[in-house]
């Protein structure tokens, strides 16, 4: 068991943060911000990092860097390697000398900010002292066999060794870090126990054990005062992951959280309270599409209509101008996720529409990564038997085109009937019984690694959605992310929310929650919940917001069935809209979308920075204010 760490007021003050002399000039401050995924695509703390890097240089400039591990592969791709300025060259080659190599230079993105790669592989020979150390100055037992654990250790270790190079070789240069998830955090207990003169900001994406409890407690937020949370921990198998998280959000000088949801799980599992709330952000510019994004909709909607086409209309056909595009997406958490209540609501609604003269049909896609072993074979020819029938059609429309030119060039208007010739009908009715099939439209486009106990596969079967032609919700379980590249949906993941109606993601536990973001970025209408950081922003902040395109679902303290009926009583109100009002909806939608934007969300991350400066004895240019969100 580790030992109970004092809270940060209760840590000794750092030396080195004297005020200056009367008539010296202060240093101005530095900033570096640590995480895992500093040019390393893994999850969400990626998009963060990349999308608000803009706007710390704004802040900050030249005095802004990002420090990560090095890792060969994706720093070939996203990393330029520069000659470091000064001081830094100095403390990269005291680092040197000390067994951490570095490498420093750009990060390959908007604004270019300055990166700190360390290469914490070269730790490994010293790994159990190490780990020794921090058992026994940090009372956290890691065990022997856990890679991620170890990678971890040796990167926080470095990530500490070149903060205690650069207070030696500048300490009198006010220094800031900032670090994100326990991947990255190792380095913040290590940082007070050496007594270095660095301000620490702590940011708790989601805790370790939170993720573990919402999967298996279906009434997680009530239960939460009553969680022994390293009992937990240890029961899951993740005690070690769980105290380094808590060791370095007692440790740090100010300790965030991106929601109150998350700030909630936090006093409750890491046992302190935020210090204050950063919300997560969007560089909208890159989504703007000015008025052009009604049109957009309409070009990716019909890149869609290709894919449904090839798809449906083998078996059976339906009135593509009656048709709306739903979907669900993100990383494959069942029911964390809300993957268990968007596909009971789609069974509900298909239900509803039975019974509603003239229904428009649903094409529902969910969209999440699970293990395949390839395409389904009669997906991909189905698609493929589509596309010969477009280029078949489009050599008779050619040569209809060169007839019909001919004919009225030569001044008679040509008979209808026989602007097709014989050799071209015989084209079309051959393609045409090519591609008609018998056969249902199957539901996942991906032949499965465990098709029979794949939960989303099983509820779909439960609930018998197998696409029949009577039923107007269809269902696409497509299980990879969206590429360009594929040969059955050829859309990045941004132009195909652009052509769909909605996105609904009706998360039980989501500390924040881009997706329901980015669909406001793109004039897209998303369902939200309370439970997600995003959901209740937009209740604190989105006055009527469901009229203006944002539905929160009210699932705190709440069942699951009543928060179904509220789900399946939304989307009846979005189905029986004309396509002006959803026109109308999705301009609603994109006024909404600048106030996401890291322009108005970075003032948080800059209110938390002049806290923990202030705490040390530092200070920021500008008038301290923080607010909690």
């Amino acid at each position: 068991m580790p030992r109970r760490r004092r809270k940060h007021k209760d840590a000794p003050p750092p030396t080195g943060a004297a005020a200056p002399t009367p008539g010296q000039i202060e240093p101005a401050p530095l900033l570096f911000e640590i995480g895992w995924e500093v040019c390393w695509q893994l999850g969400g703390i990626y998009t963060v990092l990349r999308s608000k890097a803009i706007q710390m240089l704004n802040i900050w400039g030249d005095r802004y860097c990002l420090i990560g591990p090095y890792n060969p592969q994706t720093a070939a791709i996203e990393f330029e390697e520069r000659q470091p300025p000064e001081p830094l060259r100095q403390v990269l080659a005291r680092l040197a000398e000390r067994g951490v190599p570095a490498r420093f230079g750009q990060w390959l993105i908007a604004g270019r900010p300055r990166v700190i790669l360390l290469d914490f592989r070269a730790l490994y020979p010293n790994l159990d002292q190490q780990k020794y150390l921090v058992w026994k100055d940090h009372g956290i037992s890691l065990g022997a066999n856990d890679a991620e654990i170890n990678d971890v250790v040796c990167f926080g270790f470095a990530v500490a060794a070149f903060f205690q190079a650069f207070s030696e070789l500048c300490p009198k240069v006010p220094l800031l870090a900032h670090f994100h998830e326990w991947m990255g955090g190792l380095a913040v207990p290590r940082i007070v126990h050496m007594r270095l003169p660095v301000a620490t900001v702590f940011t708790t994406h989601a805790t370790q054990l939170g993720r573990y409890l919402a999967s298996n407690d279906p009434d997680l937020y009530n239960n939460l005062a009553a969680v022994n949370a390293d009992a937990q921990a240890a029961r899951y198998r993740i005690l070690a992951k769980h105290q380094i998280e808590k060791s370095a959000a007692h440790a740090a000088t100010v300790f965030t959280t991106v929601s109150q949801v998350t700030g909630l799980e936090a006093e409750r599992l890491l046992e302190r309270a935020p210090d204050a709330i950063l919300p997560n952000g969007l560089n909208i510019q890159r989504f703007a599409a000015l008025h052009e994004f009604q049109n957009l909709h309409l070009h990716w909607k019909e890149k869609i209509h290709e894919f449904v086409m090839g798809h449906f209309f083998p078996c059976y056909t339906f009135d593509l101008e009656n048709t709306l595009y739903f979907f669900t997406s993100g990383r494959y958490e069942y029911r964390n996720k809300g993957i268990d209540l968007f596909i009971e609501a789609m069974y509900q609604l298909n239900a509803r529409l039975k019974e509603m003269p003239e229904a428009p049909t649903i094409v529902a896609f969910i969209i999440t990564r699970a293990a395949v072993r390839s395409v389904n074979v009669a997906v991909l020819q189905s698609q493929s038997m589509f596309d010969e029938l477009q280029r078949t059609c489009q050599d008779v429309q050619e040569q209809i085109g060169h007839d019909l030119f001919q004919a009225v060039a030569r001044g008679r208007f040509p008979e209808i009937n026989r602007l097709i010739n014989e050799d071209s009908q015989i084209k079309l009715k051959r393609a045409l019984h090519a591609w008609r099939s018998g056969q249902p439209p199957v539901i996942v486009t991906h032949d499965l690694v465990d098709d029979v106990g794949d939960p989303i596969l099983q509820h779909l079967r439960h609930r018998g959605l197998f696409n029949a032609g009577s039923d107007p919700v269809k269902v696409v379980f497509y299980p990879q992310f969206m590429t360009e590249t594929s040969p059955l949906l050829p859309l990045d993941y941004e132009e195909f929310v652009r052509g769909c109606h909605m996105g609904i993601f009706p998360s039980y536990y989501e500390p924040w929650g881009y997706t329901p973001m980015e669909c406001t970025a793109l004039g897209v209408s998303s369902v939200s919940t309370d439970l997600s950081g995003f959901g209740a922003f937009v209740e604190a902040h989105v006055s009527n917001s469901h009229e203006k395109g944002i539905y929160v679902l009210k699932r705190r303290q709440r069942s699951f069935d009543d928060a179904l009926n509220d789900l399946v009583n939304h989307l009846l109100e979005f189905v029986r809209l004309n396509q002006r009002q959803r026109i109308e909806l999705r301009n609603q939608v994109e006024r909404l979308s600048d106030m996401f934007d890291w322009s108005e969300m970075v003032r948080h991350y800059r209110q938390a920075h002049d806290l923990a400066l202030s705490r040390i004895g530092a200070h920021h240019a500008g008038t301290l204010t923080v607010r909690l969100v």
